[in-house]
């Protein structure tokens, strides 16, 4: 897989950047119109109850709501910041490799961002830095809705059926919850640290 389309998302689960890894080239949907009820806004993470979703609140707009994703805003009043951190903290402090990124990660929850676009594209980054993964990257210029490269904008979509088994790996609350999938890339990092990435190119796609 050398090059794909994938709509940049808070955290993005461990099945997209399993795509991610296993690609060279990676096209970042910028042009088409935000949607609600994605993971555009949103990540899941494991804790002691079991998933906890964290969204970013992001700014209404009148009329019919649509608006290019490029342009979505984050409501800042909410102090949803440290709320999303401290979850982190209480989640993973006790995970093996927490204390090695969290330095990595704690400014995403203190600099003040006004763009939900913009705060995406940083998550991404600071992933690829955590994983040493050096990617191409580009922006998408257009809306295309059959682009000749592997579309995997799907992934966005937070109610998509999950086709892909990916393999157990020891996670914090596993002896009381079980092990569970698709999370946040931040439950693989923070529990697996370096064998992360070797874990994502290992993930059969199909």
């Amino acid at each position: 897989m050398k090059e794909i389309l994938i709509q940049p998302c808070y955290f993005s689960d461990i099945l997209s950047y399993a795509c991610i890894a296993q690609s060279e080239k990676i096209i970042l949907e910028t042009c088409d119109n935000y949607q609600k009820q994605t993971y555009r806004n949103r990540c899941i993470i494991g804790t002691a109850n079991g998933t906890l979703s964290l969204t970013i609140p992001v700014k209404h707009v009148g009329g019919d709501g649509h608006k290019k994703t490029a342009e979505a805003l984050i409501e800042n009043n909410f102090a949803w910041q440290k709320e999303h951190w401290r979850s982190i903290q209480i989640a993973y402090r006790t995970s093996p490799f927490f204390e090695f990124y969290e330095d990595d990660i704690r400014f995403l929850y203190e600099d003040k961002f006004e763009n939900l676009l913009h705060f995406n594209k940083e998550t991404l980054r600071v992933v690829l830095d955590i994983l040493q993964a050096e990617k191409e990257i580009e922006y998408t210029q257009s809306y295309v809705l059959e682009p000749v490269v592997r579309d995997r904008r799907y992934l966005a979509i937070a109610k998509r059926k999950r086709t892909v088994d990916l393999p157990a790996y020891n996670q914090v609350f596993e002896e009381k919850n079980g092990f569970i999938p698709h999370l946040s890339v931040l439950d693989l990092t923070f529990n697996l640290g370096p064998a992360a990435l070797q874990y994502l190119e290992n993930v059969d796609l199909g």
